[in-house]
């Protein structure tokens, strides 16, 4: 048995992007001056995902999106034992 467990199921979490890219869109409009940057590893997917719902609801769309590597920032970064390598 696994030590993991499910904060959302798969429903609760389309939901919730689908309305986190409601609000964006109702708060932002035409999205001037607004991009969407996902933190590498994981944080790329859910950047996509969004960026993804607001494209096909949104027909200006947004801008920009991109991804942002903090492996050098991390806390740990000193302390690991293997060094950390940044993402590509």
């Amino acid at each position: 048995m696994s030590d993991s467990r499910v904060i959302l199921s798969d429903g609760q979490f389309n939901i919730t992007l689908q309305r986190l890219a409601h609000q964006l869109i109702e708060m932002y409009d035409d999205f001037a001056g607004v991009c969407i940057i996902g933190i590498q590893e994981r944080g790329v997917f859910l950047a996509d995902r969004l960026y993804d719902i607001i494209e096909s609801k949104q027909p200006h769309g947004v801008p920009l999106r991109g991804k942002l590597d903090i492996t050098f920032y991390r806390d740990d970064y000193r302390i690991r034992q293997d060094p950390l390598k940044a993402s590509s």
